[in-house]
């Protein structure tokens, strides 16, 4: 999960953005960094979740109209595709992101090259 200010930005390598709008002060946010975190790991070829603190980038914030702390929004085309405000479950969150998921292919894994016999 990474740090920005400003998702529009992180959208431009076709991946689906999963902007998680959170503030140092949110018990709920905070419990739900661990679950986002792994979510990124497991979709890092289809999804990319970045965490912004509404605090120091209040503009972007008011921009996407976030006025509860955690909210989850789902970036598609630079387009706001979907939304959750409050704290959310992980099958939440994956209700909220399998129809986007399913329309994008997983990229073929990297395998490495065998090494040079000796």
């Amino acid at each position: 999960m990474s740090p920005s200010g400003d998702p529009d930005r992180q959208a431009e390598d076709g991946r689906l953005l999963l902007a998680f709008f959170t503030s140092e002060q949110s018990g709920p946010a905070r419990r739900m960094e661990s679950q986002l975190a792994h979510l990124a790991r497991k979709e890092r070829g289809r999804l990319r979740v970045t965490r912004i603190d509404v605090e120091r980038h209040a503009d972007v914030a008011s921009r996407f109209e976030v006025e509860v702390v955690p909210t989850l929004v789902l970036v598609k085309d630079r387009r706001v595709a979907g939304r959750l405000e409050g704290r959310a479950s992980a099958p939440k969150i994956q209700r909220l992101l399998e129809p986007h998921l399913a329309s994008r292919p997983e990229p073929p894994a990297q395998v490495a090259p065998a090494p040079a016999p000796a």
